[in-house]
């Protein structure tokens, strides 16, 4: 067992809000056999204001072809992970990612050249449905490598010594620079204010998981060894390319999947960025096109980075 399995478990096992937990449950039904488990991440677990935005979902699945009656479904959700669809359920709303175990684990590891799941499952989540304890320790030990996998990535790119708190808001702003977003700078800073007693518990685990050479003391985390930063910098500007790359692939596949996709893009960016994007009847009729025809204007007004 590493450092930090034993608060990711028990962090995914806090129970959620009962209604979360019956959201989640219809959900995995919606792939019958093939649902293993639920996670709940985002900013509704964050702000526990659940009618405020759609609640985010991962759907972790044994297979793409049993979770999906259309083959074309499985063959996309295998090639650029996850789909995403939206839902709705006794009178919250939901998006909710389908990815398989398997490419969930690898996309925690350190092995995966997109920051996407492991940026995200760095923060909080809770496992608010899982069938059975099999996959319910698969799911454990995938989340717990999250973590040390966004420190030791964003490691060349930080100082040699630094607080608790440049050290995770420094990595997230440079997984926030990874992928097409509409939050604004300093997002990062807010994700570690939630919950800084979390992070703090967190560090020194996460660092041994890691298999970086340093020491937490006082409030500071000292790297005993330098890195090239160099190095990291191309490391870096790799994933931003693909990550961005990865983002418009993603959005393109969910015109097809998400209903009303257009218009909860249009108000994620305008709640965030506050760029006042008005989504027209054509829009929705050619969300592909509309997306080609906004992402620039969006690009030179910053609301997307």
């Amino acid at each position: 067992m590493t450092a930090l399995v034993p608060l990711v478990a028990a962090e995914l096992e806090t129970p959620a809000a009962p209604e979360v937990a019956d959201f989640a449950k219809a959900i995995a039904g919606r792939c019958g056999g093939a649902a293993q488990a639920v996670l709940f991440y985002g900013s509704c677990l964050r702000s526990e204001d659940l009618g405020d935005s759609l609640l985010d979902f991962y759907l972790l699945v044994d297979s793409y072809n049993r979770a999906y009656t259309r083959r074309w479904m499985a063959t996309a959700n295998r090639l650029i992970p996850p789909n995403v669809f939206y839902a709705e359920h006794e009178g919250l709303r939901a998006k909710f990612a389908v990815m398989s175990l398997e490419d969930f684990a690898h996309a925690c590891s350190p092995d995966c050249d997109n920051v996407s799941v492991w940026a995200r499952f760095a923060q909080p989540s809770r496992l608010v449905w899982v069938r059975g304890d099999a996959a319910r320790a698969r799911v454990i030990r995938a989340v717990a490598t999250a973590a040390p996998t966004l420190l030791k990535t964003a490691r060349p790119m930080l100082d040699d010594d630094l607080s608790i708190e440049a050290l995770w808001t420094g990595a997230f702003a440079l997984t926030y620079a990874s992928e097409l977003r509409s939050e604004r700078a300093g997002r990062g800073q807010s994700i570690f204010e939630t919950d800084p007693a979390r992070y703090t518990a967190f560090t020194a685990p996460a660092i041994a998981d890691s298999d970086l050479a340093a020491e937490v003391r006082g409030g500071i985390v000292h790297f005993r060894a330098h890195t090239d930063r160099k190095a990291g910098e191309r490391a870096w500007a790799r994933l931003r390319r693909r990550g961005k790359l990865l983002s418009v692939l993603r959005l393109a596949k969910a015109s097809f999947t998400f209903k009303g996709g257009v218009d909860y893009i249009a108000w994620k960016v305008n709640r965030h960025a506050g760029a006042g994007i008005i989504v027209k009847p054509w829009h929705r009729r050619f969300p592909i096109l509309a997306g080609l025809v906004l992402l620039p204007r969006l690009i030179r007004k910053g609301a997307v980075r």
